[in-house]
């Protein structure tokens, strides 16, 4: 059994045809592959190779009820084929190429989803059965296979005529071309600067034959290698001169020119394409082409594996990065610490940040004493003050004095300051 007949299992029950689903767009729904081997040129092949690099470090994550253990199969292989960064990297590369990139289910004998698969059909039909449009694969070898529209994943871009498929890159063919011709003018110019070339003046010559096969015996005693690099002529040459070529290549601001349209027509750049970027500049390169990569695809795959009662509960499969592992390391710094005591990052968290392995106990989450509630500003000054009056009450406290004990004083007596009183006595 091969790929094919692993992907596609013969169904229990021929459905019959009946025609091409009529879509809003007008057009026949009919999606090729063919776009003039867009893969194949240098510069557009290191864009889409960056871009799906980027991406394969995407992680997923189920929001809700993970009942059929969809996480841990997404986290290893969600094909038998792929594992979890290849398949992204491969549906981010259809997705790229070809601006559009199915994505099967795999089922198992149960009819069960057990795993997703990213097809690259020659063709792409939607046909109608029953009622309800479906998807008719035509692939290289001239197989067909067909499943439902509701059980597939479509991710694509520059949606336009089709509903539902992207537009091909015709708008890239004139940039492909001027590629293709300047990468062969220079190549020409390489071979005309490195050839030296001579022009003489033959006498004592009356028949074109001797003229030919002169040249030609001068041609293999002097250009042939290790002929000794010194051209000698014979004396039946005259006004011998070097014919001065030089070599036409595209200039630097043309070729720059050139680049330019490819970069922009796939959203990237040299900083990009030679690993350069982090933080902000990483950050505007994310939120701009891997982003609404990562939004599509965790939408199509929540689509096609969770049912309408399902989603209702908010179950999704969610693809997404942790940006701030790609900050300098003063970002980081300032990150983990700001975010830290303010209790929105654990200290796992802030691990995540550094690429470093988890703690124990690290889910718990610390913050500052100092910060209060707005609504809660008055009370907190009052119980403010009230701590203040009873610190300082027992710092007082603690700083009284002591009772000395010193010598009994013996009593003293009353001067009598009365003449009569005395004269009594």
């Amino acid at each position: 059994m091969g790929a094919f007949d692993f992907l596609f299992k013969k169904p229990k029950e021929k459905k019959q045809v009946n025609g091409y689903f009529q879509m809003l767009d007008g057009y026949t729904p009919i999606f090729t592959t063919h776009d003039g081997g867009v893969y194949e040129m240098e510069l557009i092949r290191a864009c889409i190779h960056t871009f799906a690099n980027h991406c394969s470090k995407l992680l997923p994550t189920i929001e809700g009820a993970d009942q059929r253990g969809i996480k841990a199969m997404l986290d290893s292989k969600p094909n038998p084929f792929m594992t979890s960064a290849q398949f992204v990297y491969k549906v981010a590369t259809i997705y790229d190429t070809q601006n559009t990139c199915f994505i099967v289910p795999l089922l198992d004998k149960f009819d069960r989803l057990c795993g997703y698969y990213p097809v690259t059909p020659r063709q792409t039909e939607i046909v109608e059965v029953q009622g309800e449009p479906w998807l008719r694969f035509t692939f290289q070898n001239g197989k067909k296979a067909a499943m439902e529209l509701s059980r597939c994943g479509v991710v694509s871009k520059f949606l336009y005529n089709h509903d539902i498929m992207g537009e091909n890159n015709s708008a890239l063919q004139a940039t492909m071309q001027l590629i293709h011709t300047q990468n062969e003018g220079i190549v020409e110019g390489i071979k005309n600067s490195a050839s030296f070339r001579f022009m003489a003046q033959v006498s004592n010559f009356a028949d074109p034959d001797d003229i030919a096969h002169d040249r030609k015996n001068w041609v293999k005693e002097n250009m042939a290698p290790g002929a000794g690099g010194l051209a000698l002529f014979p004396n039946t040459y005259s006004n011998i001169q070097q014919i001065q070529s030089a070599a036409k290549v595209v200039d630097h601001e043309q070729m720059q020119l050139i680049q330019t349209r490819v970069l922009n027509y796939f959203g990237c750049n040299e900083d990009v394409l030679q690993n350069k970027t982090v933080g902000d500049a990483w950050s505007a390169y994310y939120e701009g082409k891997i982003e609404p990569f990562a939004i599509q695809l965790s939408q199509a795959m929540t689509a096609m594996t969770f049912n309408q009662n399902e989603r209702t509960r908010k179950n999704a499969i969610v693809w997404s990065a942790n940006r701030l592992q790609y900050m300098t390391n003063v970002d980081k710094l300032n990150v983990s610490s700001q975010m830290f005591d303010r209790g929105l990052m654990s200290l796992n968290d802030i691990m995540d940040i550094w690429n470093l392995p988890h703690v124990e106990d690290g889910d718990k989450r610390y913050i500052r004493k100092e910060y209060t509630e707005i609504s809660q500003l008055d009370q907190v000054s009052q119980l403010q003050a009230e701590l203040t009056a009873a610190q300082n009450a027992l710092n007082a406290a603690q700083k009284l004095p002591e009772p000395e004990e010193s010598d009994p004083v013996e009593p003293k007596e009353e001067e009598n300051d009365d003449p009569e009183r005395e004269n009594q006595d």
